[in-house]
């Protein structure tokens, strides 16, 4: 496999970069990038990332606009800006192999959706894990009057099982970043019967930040044909770095390299 290559940033905290990678042979199996979540940076996704290139696949975890850096920077954002990052970096890809895999953590599914709705021929496949695109919890509906008088509340990092374990998130929760995500889930909800590729979601069954209610409307509303939802048994929302880890990479690698033999 080859280096990781990040791209430089005097402000991005060290290990929040974005980063490509290629396997070492001529022609890459196809081509995945990977979509992280709210506060989080491209190091939730780099050992997911590292074992698809070892699949086979060129990979590509985008930082997204306001991540990676500080939450005050984060509230200066919104969610066209992170979307637009995804957006380029998808183009790019598919420019070079045609169709491409979205593998996505939290919100980054939200981000996959919404792609896979605008580009129903070019994305093959989306993985999502513990995606979000709704909240049950009634203290969101606070989030836009709220936004208005606080800049942040306490994080939502963090929340994996296994002792030990960071994601590296922000240490406060940006609230008007929080209310652009909202307008995002809202965008995205919207068009989810525009999503045609086959999906394999993956859902926690103990999660202390994404409530079941964003995987039932995923499952309810998207137009593919193919949705698989796997339950883990072990590990909290951020279960790329947790428990299950393993199992999420080796069963989403073979999922994409399964569409990759059908379209060949």
């Amino acid at each position: 496999m080859t280096d990781l290559v990040p791209s430089l940033s005097p402000a991005v905290v060290a290990g929040a970069e974005s980063f490509t990678a290629r396997p070492e042979r001529a022609e890459p199996a196809g081509a995945v990038l990977l979509c992280h979540g709210f506060t989080g940076s491209p190091r939730s996704m780099r050992p997911w990332a590292e074992r698809l290139v070892n699949a086979g696949f060129e990979v590509s975890v985008p930082r997204l606009a306001g991540h990676g850096t500080s939450w005050q920077e984060m509230n200066r954002t919104t969610w066209q800006d992170w979307y637009g990052v995804v957006e380029a970096e998808f183009l790019r890809l598919a420019e070079q192999y045609g169709r491409v895999n979205l593998a996505a953590l939290s919100m980054g599914g939200s981000l996959a959706l919404r792609l896979a709705a605008r580009y129903p021929e070019q994305v093959a496949a989306a993985a999502l894990v513990n995606p979000s695109v709704a909240s049950a919890d009634p203290k969101m509906h606070l989030v836009p009057l709220l936004s208005l008088v606080v800049d942040s509340i306490d994080a939502i990092a963090d929340d994996i099982a296994k002792p030990g374990v960071t994601e590296g998130a922000y240490p406060r929760t940006p609230l008007r970043a929080v209310r652009s995500m909202m307008r995002l889930w809202r965008a995205v909800r919207a068009d989810l019967d525009r999503v045609q590729c086959p999906i394999l979601m993956f859902r926690s069954e103990v999660d202390h930040v994404v409530d079941p209610t964003s995987a039932e409307i995923i499952m309810g509303r998207v137009g593919s044909e193919s949705v698989t939802e796997r339950i883990l048994h072990r590990s909290f929302h951020v279960a790329t770095l947790d428990f299950d880890a393993d199992d999420i990479f080796a069963e989403s690698a073979a999922f994409f390299l399964d569409r990759a033999d059908e379209a060949g």
